[in-house]
């Protein structure tokens, strides 16, 4: 049942939003982010990428399929808080296992409905991604001042480590569900997703997920064919031993492919640098053109930070990693989308080819990368006449 308690919402630039109880109630801090999804909002919730981030739907109606253990796409939700505007009072789809309502409150997500996420969409385009807090419960009755003034306490995303707080605890294997085995790949889960492993198992790869810490001695271990980077919350600058680690292995060769966060420790690996968006991508909408093919692609976004590369241009990797070009653009603000190296078996996407939930567009690049696999393994094999 949705409640009718009062809400406030509280952006450090000191604006307030009232409204209702959504969920659970008390006190929750993060960085304030919209996405333009119209559907798919559980696995937003349960994408680990959104830790320790407050989102606003823009999409105006929400809950009306409810949630189900399928479409999850981690063991929990990970948002630091949840903003709608208009909670749906039923659930009508056959899928449906439960209320969105009910499933917030279970997982201790606060959140606030009859919200005008339409303003507060606009106040972040206009003033960027930002510090915010939500209270409800006790916690709204907290003088408005000291609401603020805890909202203004809390640490930026610029500089957050977060892989720690979303990778996986010990490491795991997820064996391959294709006809044809086509080797093994260590995945480093900086926050990833359940179907970033099953598109790679369906293509034929044993995935050994490794902890976010896990250094060379652990990749090895795993005897991979290739290494692949997940997506993930936080600052890639802050990520500095996941991309010395991703430098050393791409200079023994091995094939690798990343998304979203992935493709910026792929930059970083490089030798490149990455910067904040002022308000980040993130949504089931993005149109994002391919330099190679001249397809635009409708692609699923998640992420705050982005690749400082020129585009247009073919460059030297700063790490004498060889040659490096942009390959794909986003459409809506010119930002770099992906990376392909031209004399590494390497690339990488700022977005995301599994898309749960969203567009298909992209999904071929996990194909594309199964084939750089086997291209690599062909070359390596031993000539035999």
């Amino acid at each position: 049942m949705i409640r009718t308690d009062p809400a406030v919402l509280v952006l450090e630039d000191g604006s307030r939003y009232e409204g209702v109880a959504y969920g659970a109630t008390g006190e929750r801090f993060g960085e304030l982010v919209f996405t333009t999804g119209m559907t798919g909002y559980q696995e937003t919730l349960s994408d680990p990428s959104y830790a320790g981030q407050i989102v606003v739907q823009t999409a105006p109606h929400i809950g009306n399929t409810g949630v189900n253990d399928a479409d999850m796409e981690s063991d929990r939700f990970w948002v630091a808080g949840y903003v709608v505007r208009d909670p749906s009072r039923v659930v009508s789809n056959w899928r449906a296992e439960g209320s969105l309502d009910e499933a917030l409150e279970r997982e201790g997500v606060v959140g606030i409905a009859e919200v005008d996420t339409r303003a507060l969409t606009r106040r972040i385009r206009e003033r960027g991604a930002m510090r915010a807090g939500l209270f409800s419960g006790d916690a709204h009755g907290i003088d408005p001042e000291q609401q603020l003034a805890r909202v203004r306490s809390q640490a930026p995303m610029a500089g957050r480590y977060l892989s720690d707080a979303v990778t996986t605890a010990e490491a795991y294997t997820v064996e391959s569900t294709a006809d044809e085995r086509i080797g093994a790949v260590a995945l480093l889960d900086l926050g990833v997703k359940r179907a970033t492993i099953s598109n790679l198992a369906s293509r034929g790869f044993d995935v050994h997920v490794l902890p976010a810490g896990a250094g060379i001695d652990e990749v090895r271990a795993v005897e991979p064919d290739a290494v692949f980077y997940s997506n993930g919350p936080g600052d890639p600058e802050a990520n500095d031993a996941q991309a010395l680690l991703l430098r050393e292995l791409l200079g023994e060769g091995l094939p690798f492919m990343g998304i979203c966060f992935g493709n910026q420790l792929l930059g970083r690996a490089l030798g490149f640098g990455t910067y904040k968006l002022p308000f980040g991508h993130r949504g089931l909408n993005q149109p994002v053109l391919d330099t190679a093919t001249g397809k635009v692609e409708i692609t699923a976004q998640n992420h705050g930070f982005a690749v400082d590369l020129p585009i247009g241009e073919t460059v030297d990797s700063p790490a004498g990693l060889g040659r490096v070009e942009v390959s794909h653009i986003g459409l809506n603000d010119q930002v770099v989308e992906g990376i392909r190296c031209l004399d590494l078996p390497a690339f990488s996407v700022q977005f995301h080819p599994e898309a749960a939930s969203g567009p298909h567009d992209a999904s071929p690049l996990f194909d594309r990368f199964r084939e750089m696999v086997v291209a690599a393994k062909s070359d390596s094999t031993p000539n035999q006449n």
